[in-house]
């Protein structure tokens, strides 16, 4: 066991892990994030994309050890203490920007720190911010319509 500390989504975290142990077992079995989602287990799909240290990574991919001492994100953090929506959130939900909703959570994180630059989007930017992430039920133009939208002031 590897003793590792932590910061998910503002909590410090101590925890014993094997050194094998990957980031998205942290989260989902240890943590209890269930919104960073295992899809392909290999990193194609994008569905267990969280920030680390503000960067889009793939959870699937990254020990747990690797994350010690950095900060991790996960969409959990997305909507407010009180559960108003994040405007991401909002403009997906408003463009019909989700459907089935598993690749959702990694979507969003893809998106979340181009969208809080704060500078307005034009769609190839969201386009190349999503490139990684798979979605087999929208066809991606209202996920681009709905990001386009939020970064608008």
């Amino acid at each position: 066991m590897t003793a590792i500390s932590i910061e998910v989504n503002g909590t410090v975290h101590e925890l014993d892990v094997p050194p094998r142990l990957l980031l998205t077992d942290i989260l989902r079995d240890r943590l209890g994030l269930t919104g960073t989602k295992i899809g392909c287990a290999m990193g194609a799909c994008g569905a267990c994309t969280v920030l680390l240290n503000g960067a889009p990574v793939r959870a699937c991919l990254m020990f747990a050890v690797q994350a010690s001492g950095r900060s991790v994100r996960t969409v959990e953090d997305l909507a407010a203490d009180d559960g108003e929506l994040h405007p991401l959130q909002r403009a997906l939900r408003e463009h019909h920007g989700l459907q089935c909703g598993y690749c959702t959570p990694g979507m969003l994180m893809a998106i979340a720190p181009l969208l809080e630059s704060g500078q307005p989007l034009e769609p190839d930017a969201v386009r190349e911010a999503i490139a990684g992430n798979l979605c087999r039920c929208t066809g991606y133009e209202t996920i681009i319509d709905a990001v386009v939208e939020a970064s608008r002031p």
